[in-house]
């Protein structure tokens, strides 16, 4: 018999002498061969979350059949896969398009880097966890995340070529992070799902009993989606990164109104009409929209929102740094950048494409999204998490 353990997104197979373990992409399971080298492509896992058993002949077929399935997919045979790995945190297939991306950093460079469902909180979390013995390589982290990781001392920096060119208002002058692309906060609404409810245009518009159950945010106090999307509701109504009363009092109302409230990336669940209303990205708005052909609408909310940078960052003491920093230098190259552009991303590097830039609100739309003081948002982001926590969870 061999166990299996569920863990996270990922499964475990463990016999006497050797583990293997397999993550699901999307419908796809892949697996990949776990050895002694240090270079052998492997995917961390973190917490068994299930447990049963399956027998060798079983598993036997279940390989067979997920071979097959990734070779009719395009995906390199990883049971073969030995090459150069590089890990890094918060790369959900879902999110800004990462699936595909890692998919291209493989056929461009030859490193594999497996997705990971962890959100920016939950990843810095497991680097301060691993930091004697790390695991992650890199990470992509929301701005305030990526700051305070670097007073953590969890990071180190890394001036590639990629850095080189990115201007000084986003990265970090001692190269402890760099953008590589940006988003606008607003509303993700599947048409479909709201049935006869108008499509909303404000945030104050949400607190109508009209769209209970229909509202879901990323855990603001978790996820920097979820703090950047507080944030943005925040400034519209009045506040200021000194003062969080007014978003704190509109999340405490909107509760009354029966919002859904996930850890991760709930991208699937507004499409599916499970979420509605999803507060997130223009990007994720856009991909579903015109990528994925969901009745999907993007809105900015009347009262205002905010333009928020996405960075990356190596992990200190990364056990495959040269591959980590690879993979950064690959996301600011021209061929990263123009992906980056392609999904809806605004890339830090170059301009949208007009073929892209058609399919985006107008920009009388986006004057009312502004950008604000990064920095400050970082070192204010403990103490929102802390008054949102007490008002909203006693």
């Amino acid at each position: 018999e061999i166990s299996e353990c569920l863990v996270g997104s990922e499964m475990c197979i463990r016999d006497r002498h050797k583990t293997i373990i397999v993550s699901t992409y999307l419908p796809i399971i892949v697996a990949a061969s776990l050895k002694k080298q240090r270079n052998t492509t492997l995917i961390p896992y973190f917490r068994i979350t299930k447990m049963t058993t399956i027998s060798r002949r079983n598993f036997g077929k279940f390989a067979f059949g997920s071979a097959l399935m990734m070779s009719g997919f395009g995906f390199t045979n990883v049971f073969a896969q030995t090459g150069k790995t590089a890990i890094c945190y918060n790369v959900p297939a879902e999110w800004a398009g990462w699936g595909n991306m890692l998919h291209l950093v493989a056929k461009e460079t030859g490193i594999n880097v497996p997705i990971d469902n962890k959100n920016s909180g939950q990843s810095v979390s497991q680097v301060i966890a691993e930091a004697k013995n790390p695991v992650a390589d890199a990470m992509y982290l929301g701005i305030s995340f990526a700051i305070n990781a670097k007073k953590a001392g969890i990071i180190e920096p890394f001036k590639g070529k990629g850095w080189q060119s990115v201007p000084d208002n986003l990265k970090d002058p001692d190269g402890y992070w760099v953008s590589i692309h940006a988003g606008t906060v607003g509303f993700m609404v599947n048409k479909e799902a709201l049935g006869d409810v108008p499509v909303p245009k404000s945030w104050k518009d949400l607190l109508d009993p009209k769209y209970d159950g229909m509202v879901g945010f990323l855990d603001p106090s978790s996820a920097f989606v979820g703090y950047a999307c507080a944030v943005a509701a925040n400034q519209a109504l009045g506040g200021s990164l000194d003062n969080f009363k007014p978003g704190i009092e509109f999340y405490k109302k909107l509760l009354e109104n029966h919002p859904i409230i996930p850890k991760q990336t709930a991208y699937a669940r507004c499409l599916s009409g499970e979420i509605p209303i999803l507060f997130d990205y223009d990007f994720d708005a856009y991909r579903a929209k015109y990528t994925d052909k969901a009745p999907i609408e993007f809105v900015i909310p009347q009262e205002g929102t905010i333009q928020v940078p996405y960075v990356m960052c190596m992990v200190k003491n990364a056990p495959h740094r040269e591959n980590g920093q690879a993979v950064i230098d690959f996301v600011l190259s021209e061929k990263g950048q123009q992906f980056w552009a392609e999904n809806y991303l605004r890339p830090v590097l170059g301009e949208l494409p007009a073929s892209a830039k058609e399919k985006f609100l107008p920009d009388s739309e986006y004057k009312r999204a502004i950008g604000i003081d990064y920095a400050r948002m970082a070192a204010v982001q403990e103490s929102f998490s802390e008054a949102y926590l007490k008002a909203t969870k006693g």
